[in-house]
């Protein structure tokens, strides 16, 4: 095995200086720590909403409006929800010392999963005061509402379009994407239900309104909480078919049995595989080559480990 493994680390340094550049503009894969979006982005992002969310409850408070209060809610776990994927995003480019061989990737990963957790916390304690006040719906101040939520609408979007271009290559940024974009809906929504109250005077649309808004944060967290518990559970990220890249081994030349196959994400962007061919091929060295480049162009999976047997090894008797 040491041998095998040997030579695939120096096929691996030599193909980053290959193939590296070319592919890490092509599939968005990154060789240079997980995300290269560009940080200032979380923290023009960051200052300007955790501004508004303080003026938004302040005015959700003074107007009386639970509505307002659970936008501001929304907004405030968007704002963890950036600060926990910028850090994660910083996190995982630092060198994690001799003892944390795999650096601080996951930390993208736990990032993601800690979010999907808080939002939902975030929802119950705004359900539980919107049903509150639906028993007895006091007057709400609509024309502040209509104001503050319409700012929210205008920030919230102008915040998702500095995320969209790379909401694909990432969980984090496209958890922060999504709420961005959810935002604004929600946003746009209360100035709706503010012109509502306005003309009809109807105080139980504000609880109302804060209750759809929990759903639409909900129904939005659920991707981003299974997704996260998958790759917090070393499952293949999704999008890396495992059958796919067994069976492509298998078509290698000369490849007799693929065993011990394991796809998993290093973090939120970067995807590792590890696997043991047997095989009937004098050249090994060749064979390694081959495998590796199918891993990274076909699968973007720049971390390969393969073990090369000739013959069957007692941990697996199958083969």
């Amino acid at each position: 095995m040491g041998h095998g493994h040997d030579h695939s680390h120096h096929d691996h340094a030599h193909h980053d200086h290959d193939h590296g550049h070319g592919h890490s503009h092509a599939h968005g894969h990154h060789h240079h720590g997980p995300v290269d979006t560009g940080d200032w982005r979380y923290a023009l992002g960051l200052i300007i909403n955790l501004a508004f969310v303080g003026v938004e409850f302040t005015a959700g408070v003074l107007s009386d409006s639970t509505a307002l209060m659970a936008d501001a809610g929304h907004n405030l776990s968007d704002v963890l929800g950036l600060a926990m994927a910028g850090g994660a995003a910083w996190l995982a480019r630092r060198a994690g010392g001799s003892q944390k061989t795999y650096g601080y990737g996951k930390a993208t990963v736990l990032a993601a999963l800690f979010n999907a957790l808080l939002l939902i916390f975030a929802c119950g304690a705004i359900a539980f005061e919107a049903f509150r006040r639906l028993n007895d719906p006091a007057p709400v101040g609509s024309v502040t509402i209509m104001v503050v939520a319409g700012i929210g609408f205008v920030i919230n979007l102008a915040t998702a379009l500095l995320f969209m271009k790379d909401q694909h290559k990432d969980l984090n940024v496209r958890g922060a994407y999504l709420h961005m974009m959810a935002d604004a809906a929600v946003s746009l929504g209360v100035v709706i239900a503010g012109g509502v109250i306005l003309f009809s005077g109807w105080a139980i649309i504000d609880p109302l309104v804060s209750l759809v808004i929990v759903a639409v944060i909900m129904i939005g967290t659920w991707g981003l909480l299974k997704d996260s518990v998958n790759l917090a559970l070393d499952a293949a990220p999704r999008g890396v078919d495992v059958d796919a890249v067994r069976a492509a081994f298998l078509d290698l030349p000369g490849v007799t049995a693929v065993h011990d196959l394991h796809i998993w994400g290093l973090s939120t962007t970067e995807t590792a595989l590890t696997a043991h061919l047997v095989h009937d091929r004098a050249d090994g060295q060749a064979l390694l080559a081959e495998a590796q480049g199918l891993a990274r162009t076909r699968f973007r999976i720049g971390h390969t480990t393969l073990q090369l047997e000739t013959g069957a090894l007692p941990d697996c008797p199958a083969c």
